[in-house]
């Protein structure tokens, strides 16, 4: 019994909570608190309008600790690094997305991952627009949680709340260990980083038109994700593009 507390806490601690441009600091502070409910303790701050803050300490209510220890990063790209999937949460289908997936199937997903000791972070908005088409594009997931269609407006640290509750249950139920991916996964700025290989083999063969992009990297980065690259397929996925940038050919003895 002992051992799978201990496991389960574990895997709490390879989800991060992403918040980008947090404009109200109690949100901060209650994210902080909705979190530590559930037991986890890796918050990421991407650019907030105010932190620290009085009214954020106020409101995290004994979750001051995750607070002092919130990482702040200048960029979404900074707070990815290291995660093997990042889940973007929105409250809305957005046109030309990537796959839409309800939160509990987000959980169970992430939990799965997790298992493999790899990084999962669950990515949020601001809190008049949520995620931006730029930030969408660093994430490998679109997730929701069904609200009431009449009246789907959900506080980001409601949303949070639920999210840290899904994940906990995800992490205690069914047989994770016997689903996780064994293959490491790549991580964000591993992707990140073939994408931008991509980017410039394809304008480089004449395939993409920088002066007229149109959605094409967008359309692109939407068929990659679906894949949940293993580190070994952006090694060879590197290695093509490489090749396909300065060709060799192999002599007939060879």
């Amino acid at each position: 019994m002992l051992y799978a507390m201990t496991s389960k806490l574990n895997l709490l601690n390879n989800f991060r909570i992403v918040l980008c441009q947090t404009s109200h600091p109690g949100n901060i502070g209650s994210t902080a608190r909705a979190m530590k409910t559930m037991g986890l303790t890796q918050l990421y701050l991407v650019q907030p309008k105010h932190f620290p803050d009085k009214e954020a300490n106020a409101l995290a209510c004994g979750a001051i600790d995750l607070l002092e220890n919130a990482v702040v990063c200048d960029t979404l790209e900074d707070a990815l690094k290291g995660c093997a999937v990042a889940i973007g949460m929105s409250a809305r289908k957005r046109q030309l997305s990537h796959e839409l997936i309800s939160s509990r199937e987000a959980a169970m997903r992430a939990a799965s991952i997790a298992h493999g000791e790899q990084a999962v972070a669950l990515v949020f908005g601001t809190e008049m627009s949520g995620l931006s088409n730029r930030e969408l594009d660093l994430c490998q997931l679109l997730a929701m949680i069904p609200t009431n269609p009449d009246f789907s407006s959900l506080n980001v640290a409601a949303a949070v709340q639920v999210m840290c509750y899904e994940l906990r249950m995800a992490s205690g139920e069914g047989n994770i260990e016997n689903t996780a991916n064994k293959v490491p996964l790549a991580t964000s700025d591993e992707v990140e980083g073939f994408y931008q290989h991509l980017e410039e083999t394809l304008i480089k063969v004449g395939f993409l038109n920088p002066k007229e992009p149109k959605k094409l990297m967008q359309r692109v980065r939407r068929i990659y994700a679906r894949a949940n690259l293993e580190k070994e397929e952006v090694n060879i996925l590197r290695g093509i593009l490489k090749l396909t940038q300065n060709p060799r050919s192999f002599s007939d003895k060879e």
